[in-house]
C-alpha cells in the first residue's frame, strides 16, 4: 500500500497493491529485503524477535522514514480529535481504527497495512530495550511525543499561549494472535481545572494538601473513564496551592507538569526506576509530602501506598474498579483469606476519599463525565472495619452532606441538566433500580 500525507488535507491514502515488495509500497524497500530473509514457517515470538534483529542492522534514513509515517498518524489523529488509535494483529483485519466521540471505527482513508508491515512499523517505534521486553513479557508500555516539528516535517495542532505544546501519548504494543497491535491514547494537552469536574466543595477540600496533609485517595475506572485526567487536575490544583513536592510514579509518564508552587517529578517504571514499589520505597528518602502512583496492580504495590499513607504522606492512585464499594473488595481480596482482616483495619484507618467515574456519550456529542464518591467518614470506616461494607453504598446515598454521591444519584442530575439522555444514563448505571426509583419519582 501508500501512504500519501497532506500537509493541508491531513492523511490521504491510495492503496494499489498489499502485497510485499510491489512499487508504491508504504515502508522503505529495505524493509521488505528484510522481511524476505524471515523463515516462512517462523511464527509468533521468535519472527517479532528476528524481526526486530533485522530492523537494528537497517539505514539509519529509512528507519527514520518509518517513524515519519507513524508520526503523522499520531498527527491525524489531532485533526479527527481522536482520543485512542488501535492498529495492527489480527483483530484490526489491517485497518487502521481510531476513537472519536467514544466511539471506535476503522478510519477507511488510512488504507490497510499488511500484518509484516504493522509488526515492523511497530516495532520501530521501540528502542532496543523496549523491544526485549516486549518479547519477554508479550507487552510494553511507553510513552510517545509527538513533537510540533520533527525530522524535517512542521506540523500544526494548536498552539498554548503562542507556543506549540508536544503532544503526548500513552502507547501500549502488545501481542494480537502472534503479531503485534498497539493502542494508544492521545493525552490532554493542558490540566483540566479541578473545578470544572464538579466536585463537591467539602471533596474539593479534602483533595488538597493544604487541608488534609495523609491519607489514600483514589480514582477508579475502566479503561477510558478519564481516570488520569481527573487525577492530573487534582494534582495541579495542589501544585497551584501549597509550597513542597509532588512525586508521580507512573508506567508511562503520561501528562508532564510543570514545577510551579510544588516541586513534581516525574519517574517512569522501566526508564527512571524498576517498578511502582521500588519508586515508593525510593520516596521515604525523597522528602515528597504528595505521592502518587499510577496505578495499584498488586498486594505489592497496595501494601507499599498504605505504608506511604502510614508515615504521614497524601496518597493518589487509581485502579480498574467501577463503584466505591467494588474498589474496596477488590484491594481486600488482593490478600490471603488470613490476612484480609488485617487489611481491612489498616485500610479503614488511611484511606480517605474513592471517586469512581465512567465518561458518557452527551446528548449533544462529546463526552460527560459521571462519578460516584465516597469520603470516608466514621461510619465507612466502622463499616470496612467489621467486613459490611455492602452498607457503604446507602451510606453514600444518604452522604450528600459530607459531599458524597453515588453514581446514579449523579446521572439522574445529568438527565435532569439535559447533558444524557435517560437511555444512556440507565446503559451505565450500577445499580439500575435505584436510577429508575428517582427518575419515577421526578417523573422523567
Amino acid at each position: 500500500m501508500e501512504l500519501n500525507f497532506s500537509q493541508g488535507d491531513g492523511l490521504t491514502t491510495t492503496v494499489p497493491d498489499d502485497s510485499i515488495g510491489v512499487p508504491g509500497h508504504v515502508l522503505p524497500e529495505s524493509y521488505y529485503a528484510a522481511i524476505r530473509t524471515l523463515p516462512s514457517d517462523l511464527i509468533g515470538k521468535e519472527r517479532i524477535r528476528l524481526m526486530a534483529e533485522r530492523i537494528l542492522m537497517l539505514p539509519e534514513e529509512d528507519v527514520a522514514a518509518v517513524r515519519t509515517i507513524y508520526r503523522k498518524l499520531a498527527y491525524y489523529m489531532t485533526r479527527v480529535d481522536a482520543s485512542d488509535m488501535d492498529l495492527g494483529g489480527p483483530a484490526c483485519n489491517r485497518r487502521i481504527w481510531m476513537r472519536v466521540d467514544g466511539f471506535k471505527k476503522p478510519i477507511d482513508q488510512l488504507g490497510q497495512l499488511t500484518f509484516d508491515e504493522s509488526d515492523a512499523l511497530l516495532l520501530t517505534m521501540l528502542t532496543e530495550r523496549q523491544q526485549g521486553e516486549l518479547v519477554e513479557h508479550f507487552s510494553c508500555d511507553l510513552s510517545y511525543t509527538l513533537q510540533p516539528e520533527q525530522e524535517g516535517i512542521k506540523l500544526d495542532f494548536g498552539t498554548a499561549n503562542g507556543v506549540q505544546k508536544p503532544r503526548r501519548y500513552r502507547t501500549t504494543i502488545y501481542f494480537d494472535n502472534q503479531h503485534l497491535a498497539v493502542c494508544m491514547r492521545m493525552l490532554a494537552e493542558t490540566a483540566f481545572p479541578l473545578k470544572s469536574l464538579g466536585f463537591h466543595p467539602l471533596i474539593e477540600q479534602g483533595l488538597m494538601f493544604s487541608k488534609v496533609r495523609d491519607g489514600v485517595n483514589l480514582v477508579t475506572g475502566v479503561t477510558g473513564s478519564g481516570k488520569s485526567t481527573t487525577l492530573d487536575a487534582i494534582i495541579e490544583a495542589n501544585n497551584l496551592d501549597f509550597d513542597g513536592h509532588i512525586l508521580l510514579v507512573a508506567k508511562p509518564i503520561e501528562y508532564m507538569h510543570t514545577s510551579k508552587r510544588c516541586i513534581i517529578r516525574h519517574r517512569e517504571v522501566g526508564t527512571d526506576v524498576n517498578s511502582f514499589v521500588d519508586g515508593m520505597i525510593q520516596g521515604l528518602r525523597q522528602d515528597p509530602d504528595i505521592v502518587v502512583v499510577g496505578e495499584m496492580r498488586d498486594p505489592e504495590t497496595i501494601s507499599s501506598a498504605l505504608e506511604m499513607a502510614d508515615t504521614g504522606h497524601k496518597v493518589f492512585s487509581t485502579l480498574h474498579t467501577a463503584s466505591a464499594v467494588e474498589t474496596i473488595d477488590r484491594i481486600v481480596a488482593e490478600y490471603p483469606t488470613d490476612e484480609q482482616e488485617r487489611i481491612r483495619n489498616r485500610l479503614a484507618d488511611v484511606l480517605r476519599c474513592i471517586i469512581s467515574q465512567k465518561l458518557l456519550p452527551g446528548r449533544k456529542g462529546g463526552r460527560v463525565l459521571a462519578k460516584e464518591v465516597l469520603w470516608l467518614h466514621p461510619p465507612a470506616k466502622a463499616a470496612i472495619k467489621n467486613g459490611n461494607v455492602h452498607e457503604i453504598y446507602q451510606m453514600i446515598w444518604e452522604g450528600s452532606k459530607h459531599g458524597m454521591i453515588t453514581l446514579e444519584q449523579d446521572l439522574f442530575r445529568l438527565v435532569a441538566r439535559g447533558k444524557v439522555t435517560p437511555k444512556v444514563a440507565l446503559n451505565y448505571a450500577n445499580n439500575k433500580k435505584r436510577l429508575v426509583q428517582l427518575m419515577q419519582q421526578a417523573g422523567a
